[in-house]
């Protein structure tokens, strides 16, 4: 039950003021417990958020999912990926997510987030096969990044909307925004 209180008050200061607010104190605050309980559980930040994104993670990749597979065709689901994530990064609860690509995490802590991160990969490769690109594990990576990139700029304060549309714009019309329709 502490390791819980823990990763809910963790989730709160993250929303409430990023990675900055998430230090040992305020979250032993935060969770009603004393200090000395937060290091029984974790060894840092970086533990803290690494335990987020394990637990957060796979509903995450599940929401995804299921926005996708509502969708008719293989552009639809795309776009239901893409703007789907991003909706999710736009949520303040979702913010731990973002804060692993700004700490140190050891090694056996990087696989399995990339591990997780493998998974919502996953979820696009099917689209791209169906629309008969030629390596659709090397699109759906770069697909990604450039989610990656328009979250970065929704933690960091764009409008998300606007990401979302412009995202949307670049990933399924290129560079040149020129709209066509299948």
């Amino acid at each position: 039950m502490q390791r819980t209180a823990l990763l809910d008050a963790a989730r709160d200061l993250l929303a409430d003021g990023g990675m900055a607010a998430l230090t040992f104190a305020a979250l032993a605050e935060r969770a009603g417990l004393a200090r000395s309980s937060v290091y029984e559980y974790f060894k840092s930040r970086a533990d803290v958020v690494e335990a987020l994104a394990v637990e957060d993670f796979p509903a995450a990749v599940a929401d995804i999912r299921g926005v996708m597979l509502a969708q008719p065709t293989p552009e639809r689901q795309i776009a239901a990926y893409v703007r789907r994530q991003l909706e999710l990064v736009a949520q303040p609860g979702h913010r731990g997510l973002l804060s692993l690509s700004v700490l140190e995490l050891d090694g056996p802590a990087r696989e399995r987030i990339r591990a997780a991160h493998g998974m919502l990969v996953d979820l696009v490769v099917g689209s791209l096969r169906r629309l008969g690109h030629p390596d659709p594990r090397a699109a759906a990576a770069v697909l990604q990044g450039a989610v990656d990139g328009a979250a970065k700029r929704i933690d960091a304060g764009a409008d998300p909307a606007a990401l979302i549309e412009s995202a949307l714009t670049l990933v399924l019309f290129g560079v040149r925004g020129q709209r066509r329709v299948r």
